[in-house]
């Protein structure tokens, strides 16, 4: 048997509490269920487990929507207890879905913008980006990324979950419940619950299991995977600096000041620094992760007069997993019970967020009567090949950066050499490829022209005021967003009124400045920043689903229009 030190934490992206102070978390009260109270089993349409990003995400979206859930997480806070940031990069489409739930305003403010990352090898500069710059970037609203700590995140849903439950109780929060069996049948699925005051009993019609890579669903429903376990170790630093390093995100390849390993190093919320060391693969977690060994650590990097204070420190080592299917019978699986990836390009976290905003307005739409039940199978279709492009990708990163000797070890050192004289080669250094929304080209709801993300970009409401996509979307309340550009006949108003009335569609018309419009749903494209959004070239109309992603685009408002609307709604 190995006597690798690493054999005991466990190997997932989760973290160890070792050192520092940690943060503190807001606690929430267990309350009684219903079920304790009378003995009764009742059933509900939506039972979500795990209290998560991806659970929390999903449940305010649904909120959103007008949909009622229960959510049941066997802790009574956010984060994890006496542990670390987690994650800490937020991506565009992330901040955009944050929009829409009403939160985005609160992460900005205590979160730190950037979009320009640099990238080292030794004391040289090998590459360099800024993400403003970039196509999937350029157009939104929203800053390429906000760095803030997750728990921080996971705490405004509460928050936001909490003040639409004031207005109208739809999501049930259900702390310090565990769920320790799980069957289901042709009809529901049961969940037994395991609670302080004793056991109870509940049955869905759907369940979401967003509880982590751990979660017990995978042996319930007979889950097979794809799984590797790397041998990279990591030592992560929360720290608070007297004096400030730029505000760019820095990583080096090869710091000298960590024996040549891998170094990230990320500005968060509240000052707090998140700095990422690689460590040997035999290195010792604890000694590793002891204060006087990081301090020293950090004085190699930042000088010998350093003055800091260490908010929490930790070893992690991870694994990378994808299920092959993400659903079965009645359960969904989303975030890290779907996949798990290398934190690497920060595609943990969002991926989790986007699976919820996929798998939330598909629910609603067929609960509230407006799509069949087909519709929820392509959560799988989508959201499977999101799993297995992160994966991918973020396993080609720990490749790079951990190379095995032989071949690529000799090709990482010649790309490195050649990046330091070479512009040609830098774009070959791999860091992490930053996540952007991913494509779905296996959609059963999206023609070949759709099933991309729209970014949340500007334009002017009739009366001179600038609106944004997202209060589009608001605005069709759920339904598809139809976007008609240029001048419309009457016929094609005609056809337009019949398809918004026989399908759940929206239809805004969209004119250029000074142009006239036909239609008193319009805004002006005073920029064209709504048309490129939208992938249009020569096409009339943009069909875009609750998620903010394309449908299907074309020409002309006939037959093709309504079966791309049939289509989007599984129809």
């Amino acid at each position: 048997m190995s006597n690798n030190p690493y054999r005991a934490p466990i190997f997932t992206n989760g973290y160890e509490h070792t050192q520092g102070r940690g943060y503190e978390l807001p606690q929430y009260p267990f309350i009684e269920p219903t079920e304790l109270k009378t003995g009764a089993t009742h059933r509900y349409d939506i039972v979500i487990v795990g209290g998560g990003i991806t659970g929390l995400t999903l449940a305010c979206s649904l909120a959103n929507w007008g949909v009622s859930a229960i959510l049941l997480d066997e802790d009574n806070t956010v984060g994890v207890k006496g542990a670390s940031s987690r994650g800490i990069c937020y991506t565009q489409k992330s901040l955009e879905i944050f929009i829409r739930l009403g939160i985005y305003e609160t992460i900005n403010d205590k979160g730190v913008q950037w979009s320009v990352g640099r990238t080292f090898a030794g004391h040289d500069e090998v590459f360099a980006f800024d993400l403003r710059q970039q196509s999937h970037f350029n157009l939104s609203e929203q800053p390429p990324f906000i760095n803030i700590q997750q728990f921080y995140i996971e705490g405004y849903l509460v928050e936001r979950i909490m003040a639409i439950n004031e207005q109208k109780p739809l999501i049930d929060l259900r702390w310090m419940s565990r769920v320790v069996n799980f069957s289901q049948n042709t009809e529901y699925a049961e969940l037994e619950v395991q609670t302080s005051k004793g056991n109870y009993k509940l049955q869905a019609s759907h369940v979401i299991d967003a509880t982590g890579s751990h979660t017990p669903f995978h042996e319930w429903c007979n889950m097979s995977m794809d799984s590797k376990r790397g041998d990279d170790r990591w030592c992560i630093a929360d720290v608070k600096f007297k004096d400030t390093p730029p505000t760019e995100r820095h990583t080096w390849i090869e710091a000298p000041f960590n024996e040549n390993r891998a170094v990230w190093q990320h500005l968060m919320g509240d000052a707090v620094w998140r700095i990422d060391y690689q460590m040997a693969p035999d290195a010792d977690p604890a000694y590793v992760s002891r204060e006087d060994v990081v301090r020293e650590r950090l004085k190699r990097q930042f000088g010998d007069n350093l003055s800091c204070e260490i908010v929490w420190v930790g070893p992690y080592a991870y694994k990378s997993q994808c299920l092959y299917q993400l659903q079965k019978d009645r359960v969904y699986f989303a975030g890290d019970t779907a996949k798990v990836v290398s934190p690497f390009g920060a595609r943990g976290g969002n991926t989790g967020i986007a699976d919820a905003d996929n798998l939330a307005w598909k629910l609603a739409n067929v609960l509230k009567g407006k799509a069949p039940a087909q519709l929820l199978q392509s959560y799988n279709d989508e959201r499977l090949e999101a799993a297995q492009q992160n994966v991918m990708i973020t396993r080609r990163t720990a490749r790079f950066l951990r190379a095995p000797q032989g071949i690529e070890k000799l090709m990482r050192s010649a790309v490195i050499g050649l990046a330091k004289k070479h512009a040609f080669a830098r774009v070959l250094i791999n860091t992490g490829r930053m996540a952007v929304a991913n494509r779905y080209t296996r959609s059963s709801i999206c023609t070949d022209t759709g099933g991309v993300s729209v970014q949340n970009v500007s334009f002017q409401w009739y009366d001179s005021h600038y609106g944004q996509l997202n209060d589009l979307i608001r605005w069709a309340d759920g339904r598809l967003l139809l976007l008609i550009f240029g001048s419309i006949s009457k016929g094609d108003i005609q056809n337009l009124q019949q398809l918004s009335q026989q399908w759940p569609v929206r239809v805004v018309q969209v004119v250029t400045p000074n142009a006239y419009a036909q239609s008193i749903e319009h805004v002006v494209d005073n920029q064209g920043h709504l048309k490129t959004a939208s992938h249009l070239k020569d096409h009339q109309w943009a069909l875009i689903r609750p998620d903010n992603y394309l449908a299907a685009h074309g020409t002309g408002v006939d037959a093709r229009l309504t079966l791309a609307a049939q289509r989007a709604l599984a129809y």
